[in-house]
């Protein structure tokens, strides 16, 4: 892949990452090592996860060349846009999120905001993203779908805002997709499995593309006879209620 352009601008490259422990090359394509291989400038997530992915693709690649700067809860946002300054000495920056593709519930939105208003050109690469996997594998409405991030904490919250969910899903016929941190997703479970209508069609679909891969579509009446095994393991829920 050929990084320099007309542009004396360096592009920022949208580098996806695995969703877990698998062999980087069985679900990323060979593009993303490439680029890797050539890009020395890198904002990330977490330094400590980045550096153990980009070893693992490219084991060849020099560590001590590598200049990462992290974004997240703790950074402080007037520092962001001086992490694009290579960018506009004409070198490539790779964007990681510590999983799946940045951008898409990863604080590396911002970074992307900032380098549009800077003009430079933001190029994304292909990877997993396990939203999209999950609704590619929901039999639910691939034309019509909303992405809703985590669900309020509190109780009575989380009970408004699911059957809102569901009702907005009937009056609009959208699927409604949302996550939560791992530790708490049996309790979003038994949550969904007491608060929703019994009809309502659920798609739980956990540690995608690993060995221990489980993704399954049924209705809320038929998993409260069978429910699945979620602590700690990523997992994305979506919802439609079709009548």
């Amino acid at each position: 892949m050929e990084l320099n352009t007309l542009n004396p601008k360096g592009r920022l490259y949208i580098i996806p990452t695995r969703l877990g422990d698998d062999v980087p090359l069985e679900v990323l394509p060979i593009s993303i090592k490439k680029v890797l291989e050539q890009v020395n400038h890198y904002i990330v997530e977490n330094e400590k996860p980045a550096r153990r992915f980009i070893k693992k693709v490219s084991p060849s690649k020099s560590q001590k060349s590598l200049i990462i700067h992290s974004v997240n809860k703790y950074t402080d946002p007037s520092e962001i846009p001086t992490y694009l300054e290579p960018c506009l000495n004409g070198e490539a920056i790779g964007l990681m999120s510590d999983a799946g593709c940045p951008g898409v519930a990863d604080p590396g939105a911002e970074v992307i905001r900032i380098a549009h208003e800077k003009g430079i050109q933001v190029t994304p690469l292909v990877g997993p993203s396990s939203i999209l996997l999950a609704m590619m594998s929901s039999g639910m409405n691939g034309q019509n779908f909303t992405f809703n991030g985590y669900l309020p904490i509190d109780k009575n919250e989380r009970k408004q805002a699911l059957k809102q969910l569901e009702r907005i899903s009937l009056e609009k016929n959208q699927a409604q997709i949302f996550i939560e941190t791992p530790y708490r997703n049996d309790k979003m479970l038994m949550d969904l499995l007491t608060i929703l209508s019994p009809m309502t069609r659920l798609c739980i679909a956990a540690d995608i593309t690993l060995t221990t891969e489980y993704i399954c579509t049924k209705t809320v009446e038929e998993w409260n006879k069978n429910q699945p095994e979620l602590h700690k393991r990523p997992t994305i829920f979506i919802i439609q209620k079709d009548y």
